[in-house]
Parts: C-alpha cells; sequence; structure tokens
C-alpha cells in the first residue's frame, strides 16, 4: 500500500491511470540516481507521493511550509522538484505527455507547425523592478510572457521577460529554441508584432513565419482566424 492510499486523498492527487504513465520515467530516474549514490538503506521515499504533493502546491499556490503534514516534508519534496527541474525530468514528462496527446487526437507525435504570440501584463509591486519595463505600444508596465503552442495547442515553450523587450526580439530567441528543441518544426503562424528580422532568422533555420494581419475593420481585440492546414 502507498502512502497515497494511507491517507485521505486530495483532488490534485494523481489517478492510478495518470501515475502509469510517469511512473517509468521517475523510476528510471531513481534507479540511475542510485548506481551514483551510497545506498545506506535509509528510508526510501514515495515518488508517487512526492509528484502527489508538487501538484498540490502547483494547484493550491501555498508556500512549500504550508505543505500538509501527511505529504513528505516540504524539504524533501523540494529537493526532489529542484533535481527534477534542474536534470530537465521535469520537461522530459511534459515532453512525453505532449506525444501521447498528439498521436491520440490522429496527429503525429512531433509537431511540424506552431504558433507564436506574445501579451503583456501588469505585476505586482513587490516585483523587483529590474525585472521589469513598459510596453510602450500598451501603455503596460510589467513583464512580457512569450509562448509557442502547436496547432492543438499544447504548450511547446514559454519565455518570460520585461515587457519592455520587442515581440520581435523575443521571437527571434524563441524561433531559435524551436529549431533546436522541435526540429520538425518548419512553419510558425505570428501577428503582425513581428517583423522582418524575426521572419529572416526563421528562415535561416528552416522554419516558414507567416504574419497574419488582423482585421483592421474590428476595434479592440478580435480572433485572427485558423488558416493552417492540419499537420
Amino acid at each position: 500500500m502507498t502512502s497515497s492510499q494511507q491517507r485521505q486523498p486530495y483532488l490534485s492527487d494523481l489517478s492510478d491511470a495518470r501515475w502509469a504513465l510517469i511512473e517509468p520515467t521517475l523510476t528510471a530516474w531513481r534507479a540511475e540516481r542510485q548506481k551514483t549514490s551510497l545506498n545506506l538503506g535509509g528510508k526510501v521515499t514515495d515518488l508517487r507521493e512526492v509528484m502527489n504533493a508538487i501538484l498540490f502546491l502547483n494547484r493550491t499556490g501555498v508556500p512549500w511550509r504550508y505543505l500538509p503534514h501527511d505529504f513528505p516534508p516540504h524539504t524533501t519534496v523540494f529537493g526532489y522538484f529542484s533535481a527534477w527541474t534542474a536534470d530537465g525530468t521535469i520537461e522530459k514528462l511534459g515532453l512525453h505527455l505532449h506525444r501521447m496527446v498528439r498521436e491520440q487526437a490522429g496527429r503525429t507525435a512531433e509537431p511540424t507547425a506552431c504558433v507564436i504570440d506574445a501579451q503583456s501584463v501588469k505585476t505586482a509591486t513587490s516585483v523587483p523592478t529590474d525585472t521589469q519595463g513598459t510596453d510602450a505600444g500598451k501603455k503596460i508596465v510589467g513583464r512580457k510572457r512569450s509562448i509557442v503552442v502547436d496547432t492543438l495547442g499544447l504548450l511547446l515553450l514559454v519565455m518570460v521577460t520585461a515587457a519592455s523587450v520587442s515581440d520581435n526580439a523575443a521571437g527571434i530567441q524563441l524561433l531559435t529554441r524551436v529549431a533546436a528543441d522541435h526540429p520538425t518544426i518548419s512553419k510558425a503562424w505570428v501577428d503582425t508584432g513581428y517583423k522582418k528580422k524575426a521572419i529572416e532568422h526563421g528562415a535561416s533555420l528552416g522554419i516558414d513565419v507567416d504574419v497574419v494581419p488582423r482585421n483592421e475593420q474590428v476595434k479592440g481585440f478580435s480572433v485572427i482566424p485558423r488558416r493552417w492546414v492540419v499537420e
């Protein structure tokens, strides 16, 4: 019986089916770590409970020290989270699940096209001023989040910068990372915030960057129609 079966469940807990999807990756991670560490016979931490604790923190937003006592100690959970983040395990899990969702939707495991966009948002007064900036076009003081998604809307990349960083500059960085992380991508759709330099940079990477103009007859926000073909 696992630790999660010995306590009252939380809504954020992994189901057996979801745990089965990620368990092989985490078990392999532990086996690899044990090859380079001394096994002194200490208590073995339940990896499923570690992941349940991380999901609880993610869903509720509580500080690490407020983690309920029926989970492993918050210092232990943070240690695993830090290790999984540093060595790419969290990213590996995300990519594995991403491929599964695409295949279930009848697509190839790896995307061949993507959409890039950005949004400037106001930040709290507690945010360090040296990490903020002013989006001159939108008159927003804060940060900018730039994302890349596939044509199913599944997240591929995210980057946070000061709001003063132009879409074009951020787009160039994202295209470089897309080409490295997802070499099958050969098409990217962007809005008019992405200029000639981003388009030329995409071309140098083998990615055709297509600027989709907004409808000038519509004031304010408007949805840009989907013009791409199914991958």
